[in-house]
């Protein structure tokens, strides 16, 4: 039985592999319209099945259907690719009309780096996001015209495909795959097969369907199985590069392999697997909090904030919050981690559905026996009194499973600041994303060094008063890995995903959020409009408010708004 199995994966890899390089002919005869027709069509099945999304997701998930926290999964499943899918149609309609994607755009300047603003890119983010911003920073040298000529990517030749590429798709998030593969597809040109993770089989049925135009001109495949399919779609001679989603782990076993065998390659710069990979691979993702006078309202929403960031997706993120960094010197450091433990206590109840969470929290109750218990079962922990030092395992290992740490430094002000900035630098796994809050008098008061430390942060997202999970759902935001890894130090990963812009040589994203939600933001003169946030954990309508996201990312309408508005005020 098992060699037949076996027999059966070798021959739908295969089948896969033929179908792809067939369809690549028909990829690259296809114009930039009718690709972003196609696209277009993709996303009117992906808000035609969403419903069904969302419910594989919940089954997937064991949640409660009638849980606010259904909400997650609308946001970031159907809403985040629908959105991606309409954006990334925009910048082909662009290339066609010989038009640059960033041609609209508002350019700026950082700390020496040419800015790009993701958010708000119109009237809508800024009625949808009101307070909130992005800005993507290029890498070093890269100028304004530059950007413009260069946005577009691989569709600057749509004729010069990149052969067959694999996405080995992640098991926590629901939009990454079908994202990763739109990716794939249009900034390198290449077909797709895209491999689910085993956790999320139950999606099959809904992907091939919303994927169908894709799958009919053959220029995407999808398929299910364990370690052995993505074993041999990685290692098939028809395959150009690799995609994936995961852990540092997970990536070193597929380029190196495993045992002592791996070691010796890595040394000797031999990897096992023949053709470039691209991920992203997640980290600790620190929270700094830096000192400042706050108002009890401000405390408790801060400490909702951290507890999501943690908490969202039941903690199986790859930029979840794994660490907060708080000044010893503050004083209300004790009236903040009170509020932040009492957060993390009373957030939802939701069930350990990911492979391997409870025996990670053991491990790490194991290795801190005096942490904190919380939650319905005391599934989650906060472990106290951790060192920003590489020894701290809190601080070095990505526990996937809902564990938060607290750092504290002496200091206040720039001298906190600083500190705090250079551990989260040197002493944290992983470069995919850091948030820091501050309260806005804290801002002024640091003025440059403000924005000095902000571009010394080395993150592929860094969030200010707003969680880094904001720039994964943006899709003309960049989401990945700081530039300047290798596979033989990967860390957070290589490259890029989303760019719908297809914007050539980003390096950060820079995301700015109020301090405070509406309307206490409006009576400080924060001037935003923005209630409780939806992916707050304990936004109480959050899944009205993204179920109406997700019919709005698929025909955006100004018709829709106060629907969406009223919805977010009952958050």
């Amino acid at each position: 039985m098992a060699s037949t199995t076996a027999d059966q994966s070798i021959a739908a890899v295969d089948r896969a592999i033929v179908d792809l390089t067939e369809g690549e002919r028909r990829w690259a005869a296809l114009s930039l319209t009718e690709r972003a027709d196609l696209l277009d069509t993709v996303r009117d099945l992906t808000v035609a099945h969403a419903g069904e999304w969302v419910d594989a997701a919940i089954t997937i998930k064991k949640l409660d259907p009638t849980s606010p926290l259904v909400g997650e999964e609308w946001m970031s499943g159907p809403y985040a690719f629908a959105g991606g899918l309409g954006v990334v149609a925009q910048s082909l309609r662009a290339l066609a009309a010989g038009d640059s994607p960033l041609a609209g755009a508002t350019f700026g300047e950082a700390s020496g780096h040419i800015t790009v603003q993701a958010m708000p890119a119109g009237l809508n983010d800024m009625l949808l996001l009101s307070g909130f911003s992005a800005q993507v920073w290029l890498q070093e040298g890269v100028t304004r015209a530059d950007a413009l000529r260069d946005a577009g990517l691989a569709q600057h030749h749509p004729e010069q495909t990149g052969g067959v590429g694999v996405v080995l798709g992640a098991g926590n998030i629901m939009s990454i795959a079908p994202l990763d593969t739109l990716y794939e597809l249009v900034a390198f040109n290449r077909v797709v097969a895209l491999k689910l993770n085993p956790v999320t089989d139950a999606l099959l049925p809904t992907f091939q369907t919303v994927f169908a135009p894709l799958i009919e001109l053959g220029a995407v495949r999808i398929l299910t199985g364990g370690a052995d399919v993505g074993k041999l779609l990685v290692e098939h001679t028809g395959v150009a590069h690799v995609h994936m989603t995961g852990s540092a782990i997970t990536h070193d076993a597929i380029v190196w392999g495993t045992g002592p065998e791996a070691a010796e390659r890595k040394k000797a710069g031999t990897p096992l697997l023949s053709v470039p990979v691209t991920s992203e691979l997640g980290g600790v993702s620190p929270t700094i909090v830096l000192p400042g006078k706050w108002s009890r309202a401000d405390i408790e929403f801060q400490a909702a904030h951290v507890a999501t960031q943690r908490l969202h997706n039941g903690g199986y993120n790859c930029v979840a919050s794994q660490s907060v960094i708080v000044s010893a010197d503050w004083p209300q450091r004790d009236e903040f981690l009170a509020a932040l433990k009492k957060a993390f206590d009373t957030a939802p109840a939701r069930p350990a559905y990911y492979p391997g969470s409870d025996s990670r929290v053991d491990g790490a109750v194991a290795t801190y026996p005096e942490a904190g218990r919380f939650g319905p079962g005391g599934g989650r922990v906060l472990v106290e009194g951790l060192a920003a030092s590489k020894d701290e395992p809190l601080l070095t290992t990505e526990y996937f499973a809902p564990i938060l740490g607290v750092v504290e430094l002496p200091g206040a002000g720039a001298e906190f600041a600083r500190a705090a900035v250079d551990a989260a630098n040197t002493q944290f796994a992983g470069t995919l994303g850091v948030n820091l809050i501050a309260h806005p008098k804290t801002i002024r008061e640091l003025g440059g060094t403000f924005d000095d430390l902000i571009a010394e942060l080395r993150y592929g997202t860094i969030a200010v008063n707003a969680w880094t999970g904001l720039g994964f759902l943006t899709p003309t935001a960049t989401w990945g890995a700081f530039p300047g890894h290798t596979i033989d130090d990967v860390q957070s990963g290589i490259g890029v995903v989303h760019n719908a812009w297809l914007i050539n040589r980003p390096e950060r994203t820079v995301i700015r959020g109020p301090f405070r939600p509406a309307p206490r933001s409006v009576i400080h003169a924060e001037w935003a409009l923005s209630p409780k946030p939806p992916w707050f954990v304990n936004n109480r309508s959050s899944a009205t408010t993204g179920r109406l996201l997700a019919q709005f990312a698929g025909a955006p309408s100004l018709a829709k708004l106060p629907a969406i508005v009223v919805s977010a005020l009952k958050g």
